[in-house]
């Protein structure tokens, strides 16, 4: 299933207008979700993008923002705590209730996760919560303060460096963490828990996952990011947190409505704010993506323009040459395509006429191998690549196709 991403907006606990981004499928919905970023991140890392988009593709909208004084978001980091977070935690909720649906799942990364796990109780329509990377206690995180700490514990703020960044601390933001009990909360939690962590992760050790699951009542879940990271810089790290995510949501909703819902009568292919080229298509009642390779700045997440043309080449030739080995009752066996394509110089196509190789300038190129499983006879192989050539993509792709283009705008003024 393909998926949108809007730019949206809402008022925080404080009254900061909270930055946010809505990942939403273009088909079938089947829940909201809620994402709480780990501490001093964004909305807009790389794992969280990637796992909303997992999400997405399976009917769940994610909405992820940025708390309040980080990313995009407005206020002032140094007035803000582990509490604060929660209660912007709560805004958003409150935002989804009014404007979507409230949200059935909320997942949240590292301190994220505490946040999650903290608030949960406080949003009765969650059916589940999901922990990535999270800490069993919140005073964790005053590990990444070093000596900072003391300094802050005794002239009441501090600079600290954070990744590389300089974050004002003041000692309200120690006070709070110091008072959270995390482990209550997961103990009084009353909804399914499933809890992912790396064995390798170097700034929450899996000790906390370890906690928080015998903390937890059941139902609860543990799943092992093996060789991921803290941050899952590993982009397929990220994708596996998010399929796993899904497929064990899928248990608290309800059942997924079949693809072909909600069909159109022609093909559609629309940006979805993902990487560089990537688009989603629909045709008919059929959903997947185009893209780009990564070498020339894609995600790679689907095929290509081109690899499409081949795909519609070969498709078109195997079900053409089904139908005749069908109405001759020939016994073909499993038939199957191998189509490339490459531009080529006229002097170097085979299949041109001589007049075309005498042209300048390249030419598309198909090369198409038909496998069949039972024997072939020298006669059959002809007659096999004479019915290939009737197939109705092939006739088009050597004639000459006439386009008209349409240009609309978002009120529906044709533009020609």
């Amino acid at each position: 299933m393909a998926f949108s991403t809007q730019r949206l907006q809402f008022a925080g606990h404080s009254g900061a207008i909270l930055a946010a981004r809505l990942d939403l499928p273009n088909g079938a919905l089947r829940a909201y979700a809620l994402f709480a970023h780990c501490f001093t991140c964004s909305k807009d890392l790389a794992a969280v993008r990637r796992i909303a988009a997992e999400l997405a593709r399976e009917g769940i909208a994610v909405l992820r923002f940025d708390f309040t004084g980080l990313g995009s978001s407005e206020g002032e980091f140094a007035s803000t705590n582990f509490s604060s977070n929660v209660a912007d935690l709560l805004s958003a909720a409150d935002y989804l209730r009014h404007y979507h649906q409230a949200p059935s799942l909320l997942i949240g990364h590292s301190l994220g996760g505490a946040a999650v796990l903290a608030v949960a109780k406080d949003i009765p329509e969650v059916r589940a919560v999901a922990t990535i990377g999270a800490p069993a206690d919140v005073g964790h995180v005053l590990k990444n303060f070093g000596t900072s700490l003391e300094e802050i514990e005794k002239l009441g703020a501090a600079e600290v460096d954070l990744a590389g960044r300089k974050f004002l601390v003041r000692k309200q933001f120690v006070e709070d963490a110091r008072a959270q009990r995390i482990k209550d909360a997961v103990a009084s939690l009353k909804k399914p828990l499933l809890i992912l962590h790396s064995p390798l992760d170097q700034t929450v050790g899996i000790e906390n996952a370890t906690e928080i699951f015998f903390a937890a009542k059941h139902p609860k879940s543990f799943v092992s990011l093996d060789q991921a990271d803290h941050l899952l810089t590993n982009l397929e790290d990220a994708a596996f947190a998010g399929r796993i995510i899904s497929g064990w949501l899928t248990r608290y909703l309800a059942a997924d409505p079949q693809q072909g819902t909600e069909p159109i009568e022609h093909v559609r292919v629309m940006e979805t704010g993902e990487g560089k080229f990537q688009n989603s298509v629909q045709a008919g009642s059929h959903r997947l993506f185009a893209d780009e390779p990564e070498n020339v700045g894609g995600l790679d997440s689907g095929p290509s323009p081109y690899d499409f043309l081949s795909i519609a080449l070969g498709a078109c030739t195997s079900i053409t040459l089904r139908q005749y080995a069908d109405y001759k009752k020939l016994t073909l066996g499993r038939i199957s395509i191998d189509v490339s394509h490459a531009k080529i110089h006229f002097k170097d196509c085979e299949e041109c006429t001589e007049l075309e190789r005498s042209g300048s300038g390249r030419i598309d190129h198909f090369e198409r191998i038909i496998s069949v499983d039972g024997e072939v006879t020298e006669e059959l192989r002809g007659k096999i690549a004479e019915i290939a050539d009737k197939c109705p993509v092939h006739r088009t792709l050597e004639a000459v196709a006439k386009i008209r283009t349409v240009v609309k705008s978002v009120s529906e003024a044709v533009l020609r």
